[in-house]
């Protein structure tokens, strides 16, 4: 199969298995607009950076793991690539039960943390310590989903994405109306999703040209920091998101109070469907990548890397043109209140905020690239850039200046200076030809 057909295949895939998990998201968000109102969505939007973390751990162990998986494996040393993938999975059940733990004992402090008052506190509350308690089983479906497509099965890493989703569509309706299990429903109903996905993903372990071996062994703390060095990037881009909420939601409920957060509630959650889509076409490109990158194969690279970045500028066209069209019934459906400040708000919001995914895709494509690549310094770096070093102080300064439009345009400016910054100080093919001889 020629590199284009693989990267669409790969790509199509992963990004299937993600629209999936989008479809999650926003019912998730519809149900509990409607179940809860705009003091609902408020919660959820204050519980997200709980969620960025737990996804951002699973992330850097799926794609530091998966890409050193990958490169050992195109070199021959089944031993090392065996030890990588034992590695990442123990790692990531131990940070798991931490995180449960935490959960358990200290769910009330983290949402008073992350600016629950006394409206939203308990709903806050409520869904933190149920997704906490999960972690274990989200951090090892992220970390599973990205060894078994590198191993060669993208075709069931996208089925386990989609059952996951479906069933947590299904169980949300039927936790949060018939049961009336409000909040803790919705928690539920989105914590059951990694299992089920795990369940379809242990099928791999029966294909005859299963490479995932787990070897009985203790942590290995050399192995370890190589694989969330290589994967820091995945880890940085979730926690900007993450850095980025938190931020938003305290500057906006300085401004506008409740209401603006249910706004900036809508705007995130399909700002967050269009950023895993993102996430899919990097994920689905990195195996190529880092196979290639294995094998010395310039071209090839360049070629996919091209690949990625035409496909994600594709989807925000297709995102924002969709938005602009349809801003209206959008913002209605997850404004179950009809409240008309937050619909003014979020259509705003929408119009200016969306304008970030041009430069947003092509950031989360590079970074994955450079970590694919073994060259985990600069995907660090501009992932720390877009974590907080350049949002933080853009969207105080200009949501000193302008108020809430400073807010919605403090991202796109962001996203704009780092991927203007990579264009400028990086010349792509200069560093491969650089890393290549330096391996010789």
């Amino acid at each position: 199969m020629n590199t284009n057909k693989l990267f669409f295949k790969y790509v199509s895939l992963n990004v299937l298995g993600m629209i999936g998990i989008s479809l999650y998201i926003l019912a998730d968000t519809f149900f509990i607009a409607q179940a809860l109102g705009s003091n609902g969505i408020a919660s959820l939007n204050l519980s997200i950076p709980a969620y960025g973390v737990i996804h951002g751990i699973g992330l850097m162990l799926g794609l530091g793991g998966a890409s050193r998986f990958s490169i050992l494996n195109a070199q021959r040393k089944t031993k090392e690539a065996r030890s990588v993938y034992t590695q990442s999975l123990l790692f990531g059940l131990i940070v798991g039960i931490v995180f449960s733990i935490i959960g358990v004992i200290g769910a009330d402090n983290i949402a008073r943390m992350l600016g629950a008052n006394n409206e939203t506190f308990a709903n806050t509350s409520i869904y933190l310590r149920t997704l906490l308690f999960f972690s274990p089983f989200f951090i090892l479906n992220n970390a599973m989903q990205s060894f078994v497509r590198n191993d060669g099965d993208p075709s069931l890493a996208m089925y386990g994405m989609l059952l996951g989703s479906f069933l947590n569509i299904v169980l949300d309706y039927i936790f949060i109306f018939p049961l009336d299990m409000g909040m803790f429903g919705a928690a539920l109903a989105t914590s059951i999703a990694p299992i089920s996905s795990l369940a379809i993903l242990s099928m791999h372990f029966r294909c005859p040209t299963n490479q995932l071996k787990f070897v009985f062994q203790g942590i290995q703390l050399k192995v370890m920091k190589d694989i969330c060095y290589l994967g820091a990037a995945g880890f940085i881009n979730e926690i900007a998101a993450a850095v980025v909420m938190f931020s938003f939601n305290t500057i906006i409920f300085t401004l506008e109070g409740n209401l603006g957060l249910a706004a900036y509630g809508i705007v995130a959650n399909i700002s967050f469907v269009v950023l895993s889509l993102f996430t899919g076409v990097a994920q689905g490109a990195q195996p190529l990548l880092s196979d290639s990158y294995g094998l010395k194969d310039l071209d090839k690279m360049k070629h996919v890397l091209r690949l990625s970045i035409a496909t994600a500028l594709s989807i925000s066209t297709l995102i924002y043109v969709s938005t602009f069209v349809f801003r209206d019934g959008i913002v209605s459906a997850f404004n179950s209140d009809q409240n008309l400040h937050v619909k003014e708000m979020a259509i705003v919001g929408l119009l200016i905020y969306f304008m970030g995914f041009f430069f947003a895709g092509a950031n989360t494509i590079l970074t994955t690239y450079f970590s694919a690549t073994d060259q985990p310094r600069l995907a660090l770096f501009f992932s720390l850039l877009r974590g907080g070093f350049i949002i933080i102080p853009v969207v105080l300064l200009l949501s000193y200046l302008y108020g809430m439009t400073g807010v919605w345009s403090s991202y796109v400016v962001a996203e704009a200076v780092v991927v203007g910054w990579i264009m400028i100080k990086m010349n792509p093919k200069k560093r491969i030809k650089q890393k290549k001889i330096s391996t010789k």
